[in-house]
């Protein structure tokens, strides 16, 4: 996995348009405000480091993993988990929501399924499968239990058969949900949560960088906006400095609360 690959060409995706491709610079981009937790951190790095020592892990007959599956609430970080890796490799991103390639068709989601990782063999790349339970659901628990089966098993053979020349990465909220198999198939596993007090407060600096703020505002927020996923805080962070902006004032407390009360965002109450 090493960096050459940055300056490969990305084969298009002919027949596939359930598939968006995003370079490793642009990966950058959307990953540039992702904070992790300490845990997680630790297992990206070392997963990061492993990738750079394949000839030695190949001399202990070691496997390299390359397959991550994330799972937790939504907006928590996992879909930037996958472009942060993505950019850190120097590998473009092949991101596929999994619940549009559901086809009412017989045969037709396998048939998806396949495309999907026959293209993404072509080249060295991330593969990012988001909405992963859509597909890879128990298949004891599906109304259309036939059919599903028959995807999930597709889905099965197509892991088995993925190089290790490129990485899978999956997302779920729903990990209870998944097939023991499909489980099974992934070496990693990362769990998201939604953010505590000092991550909550540092991505708030990360989102409003240096604009004006009242000190008080900015404590009474990070308070307030307790329950939320990093998703729910950036939009409501957002739209505190678009009302701030507009009345030509530092950002404040009740900028804060007026966005909240316009969001609505759905936090869980103990």
């Amino acid at each position: 996995m090493s960096k050459s690959n940055a300056s490969q060409r990305i084969p298009r995706a002919k027949g596939i348009d359930m598939a968006a491709v995003y370079s490793p610079k642009e990966c950058g981009r959307k990953a540039r405000h992702l904070i992790l937790p300490e845990f997680n951190q630790r297992i990206v790095d070392e997963f990061i480091a492993i990738l750079g020592m394949r000839e030695e892990f190949e001399e202990h007959h070691v496997p390299i993993p390359n397959r991550v599956v994330m799972y937790g609430p939504p907006g928590t970080g996992k879909t930037l988990t996958a472009f942060y890796m993505a950019n850190i490799l120097e590998l473009p991103l092949v991101l596929v929501r999994l619940d549009a390639i559901i086809h009412s068709h017989l045969g037709e989601t396998g048939s998806n399924i396949r495309k999907i990782f026959d293209y993404a063999n072509t080249f060295p790349c991330v593969l990012f499968l988001d909405e992963f339970d859509a597909i890879a659901r128990t298949r004891d628990s599906n109304d259309e239990v036939k059919e599903m089966a028959r995807a999930v098993n597709t889905l099965l053979q197509c892991l088995d058969d993925f190089g290790d020349k490129s990485i899978i990465m999956a997302a779920t909220n729903l990990e209870k949900d998944l097939d023991p198999a499909i489980w099974r198939r992934f070496d990693t596993k990362m769990t998201y949560s939604l953010p505590d007090y000092k991550r909550r407060q540092h991505y708030m600096e990360l989102l409003l960088g240096d604009f004006q703020c009242d000190e008080a505002a900015w404590t009474e927020a990070c308070d307030q906006l307790e329950g939320c996923s990093f998703a729910d805080i950036e939009q409501i962070v957002l739209k505190a400095k678009r009302k701030a902006i507009i009345e030509r004032q530092p950002l404040q407390g009740k900028h804060i609360q007026d966005a909240c009360d316009e969001y609505k965002p759905d936090v869980a109450t103990t």
